[in-house]
């Protein structure tokens, strides 16, 4: 679900590759539905559910893990996504997940690099979407440096050529405000850091196709193909006059913006040449589904990277996750595999703070990971393991309104009853425990076991007075 368009793209997985075999594309310009507060506008909501009710006719009957939906730039921007975001999942039938940054550049690169030959030598990959254009170097199947910067081709046409208006001011004045911008990244990114270059999405493709056909390029994206193609839109001075062969009419009205991001990126960078190339964003994300599915999940590989960088005590934090796994399965009335998984990864990050301050170690580690780059977490899923971070001990009343919700009272009651029956850091003989997280709380121990554990029982009284001064005693 992008700036400029919406696609959708089913691929049928043979052994570690996946073939592509429907593909379509609905051209909604949804970045240029914000109004003056930030908020997506009624009528770019009515034309995005629309769409997606069209889509998911296409998905109808698909199971749920096969079926990843990700939302971009507008959707992180828009200030009333929480109030449209369930309206759009009830209609699509599945989450809707709106990816960072730098998760969508780290998609980008995966889906660039599944059709570029492999090669270990370091490669830039710029993709510019319709709300954000993203800067990645990586090697082989390994991105290295990510960045993502709020330069589109649907905002930049929307700002410096709202009425079509195509004059050598609206030009210098976009290309110098994008300059502006990739001048922060340009240190990292220029030509003294890969060998070859190239660009992924639909302006990338246009632009080469349009310096080609024209004679302006003999491959790919160059400075003074951009020169000449930059005069001739100058000369045309209003898109519904310009005609350019290889350009196709829905392409008109961004052409400028995308135009004005890719000359900036092209001189910043100190590029010579950039070839345009297939994959990005859309078969990157089907490449991160096969690899869950496999086995191969990204989110486990960052999990291990912060386990390292925060210096986590990872036999304490193994234990609190399994017990916060196996209690949560007990508690919920209809079990969530996705909500247990993440229930588990709170578990082994629940310390993740402890590098701020002992002090309120959750409330560190809440903001740590809501806040912190996590490649293969979706904005959605990192906000919901702070929560349940921030939740796993002290007060209630700071989750209060997720308290209402069945499964998230049973996911909250898990992590707490976890990290107090470890409290001690040391491998204990857990006890059967019934837990129930429905209407009732309800808490079942032997007392045999708390009679021998009486700093726990002590704990688990504290426990029931907080649940209880909450509404929901067990």
């Amino acid at each position: 679900m992008g700036s400029n368009s919406f696609r959708l793209e089913v691929g049928r997985v043979e052994g570690d590759h996946i073939f592509r075999i429907d593909t379509v594309r609905e051209t909604l310009r949804i970045g240029a539905g914000l109004d003056r507060d930030g908020k997506l506008t009624a009528v770019a909501q009515r034309a995005a559910l629309d769409c997606l009710a069209r889509f998911a006719e296409r998905l109808r009957g698909m199971h749920r893990s096969s079926v990843r939906v990700v939302a971009t730039q507008t959707f992180r921007a828009a200030t009333n996504a929480d109030r449209f975001l369930p309206k759009f999942e009830a209609t699509l039938g599945f989450p809707i997940d709106i990816i960072a940054g730098h998760e969508e550049a780290r998609l980008i690169y995966l889906g660039v690099a599944h059709v570029l030959p492999p090669s270990t030598a370091p490669r830039l990959v710029i993709d510019i979407g319709g709300g954000s254009t993203e800067f990645i170097i990586g090697r082989g199947m390994e991105p290295e440096r990510l960045e993502s910067l709020k330069l589109g081709c649907v905002a930049v046409s929307q700002r410096f050529f709202p009425k079509g208006n195509l004059t050598a001011a609206a030009f210098k004045a976009a290309e110098t405000h994008a300059r502006a911008e990739i001048e922060a990244v340009a240190n990292e990114f220029d030509r003294a850091h890969w060998h070859e270059a190239f660009a992924s999405s639909g302006t990338a493709l246009a632009l080469a196709e349009i310096l080609e056909t024209n004679g302006w390029s003999t491959g790919g994206i160059t400075p003074d193909g951009l020169a000449r193609l930059r005069r001739r839109m100058i000369g045309a001075g209003d898109v519904s006059k310009l005609t350019l062969e290889g350009l196709k009419p829905a392409r008109k009205p961004v052409l400028a913006g995308g135009f004005a991001v890719m000359s900036a990126a092209v001189a910043e960078l100190r590029v010579e040449r950039i070839n345009p190339v297939g994959g990005a964003l859309r078969l990157g994300v089907l490449y991160d589904l096969l690899g869950r599915s496999a086995h191969r999940d990204s989110r486990v590989a960052t999990v291990e990277r912060f386990l390292e960088r925060y210096r986590i005590d990872r036999d304490h934090a193994k234990r609190v996750a399994q017990t916060a796994r196996a209690l949560y399965q007990r508690a919920a009335r209809r079990p969530d595999e996705d909500a247990a998984q993440r229930v588990e990864w709170a578990g082994w990050l629940h310390e993740v703070g402890f590098t701020v301050s002992h002090v309120g170690f959750h409330k560190h580690g809440a903001y740590i990971l809501q806040h912190a780059d996590m490649p293969g977490f979706s904005a959605g899923e990192q906000k919901e393991i702070a929560r349940l971070v921030l939740a796993c001990r002290g007060s209630l009343d700071k989750v209060e309104n997720a308290l209402d919700d069945d499964d998230l009272r049973a996911q909250i009651a898990a992590l707490r009853l976890a990290v107090l029956f470890h409290h001690a850091r040391r491998p204990i003989e857990t006890p059967r425990i019934t837990l129930e997280a429905g209407t009732r709380m309800k808490l079942q121990i032997p007392s045999a076991w708390l009679n021998a554990h009486p700093q726990t029982a002590h704990l688990i009284e504290k426990e029931h007075a907080e649940w209880a001064a909450a509404g929901h005693p067990f």
